[in-house]
């Protein structure tokens, strides 16, 4: 009894052992005939086809214009085009394009204080784009993207327009990346 005790463990862990080396096998070969892809820059570009993008600087036609804003968004948007994908920057010509205008930087007051004045106020900036895909015609598009930012009427504008501008620039530039590149 005892001896066909042995032989049936024998034969119950030579099972299990054979279980295990097939689902171990089966594991291996589901994970090495799966590859996940993941691309921490968001960009869905065929670089085989696409190579280069163009991006012109963008001009101020607000009511109320800010000098630097204009150079400073332009920059911010080849920055992020350099930095997340590898297409090569160009003044123009290239396989996609994106050109535009300021077309609204403006301030309106939001909340009115006790002396009847506001206490806050709020910066918006809108942007008119137009992206051309040379290679997916489909792709192309002209629209306004805006932002704005609110701040308390009790600091000087002056001295926090950089850091509002800052702010606003990067959401935009963040919406026109996701809707010409990363297709989200």
């Amino acid at each position: 009894m005892e001896l066909q005790i042995k032989k049936m463990n024998k034969t119950y862990i030579q099972s299990i052992n054979i279980k295990l080396s097939l689902l171990l096998l089966a594991t291996t070969i589901a994970l090495t005939g799966c590859t996940i892809s993941y691309k921490f820059n968001g960009a869905s570009i065929d670089y085989t086809k696409t190579k280069s993008i163009s991006i012109a600087d963008f001009s101020n036609s607000a009511e109320l214009v800010h000098p630097p804003f204009a150079s400073q968004f332009s920059e911010k948007l080849r920055d992020v085009y350099t930095r997340n994908t590898r297409l090569q920057i160009l003044k123009r010509n290239g396989d996609m394009h994106i050109e535009g205008e300021i077309v609204e930087y403006s301030l309106t007051p939001m909340a009115v204080g006790a002396d009847a004045y506001a206490s806050k106020s709020k910066l918006t900036v809108t942007i008119n784009v137009r992206f051309t895909n040379k290679k997916n015609p489909t792709d192309d598009f002209e629209k306004k993207y805006s932002s704005f930012e609110t701040f308390d009427t009790s600091t000087l504008f002056t001295t926090i327009q950089e850091d509002l501008s800052t702010k606003i620039i990067e959401n935009i530039v963040d919406n026109i990346y996701n809707e010409t590149v990363a297709k989200w």
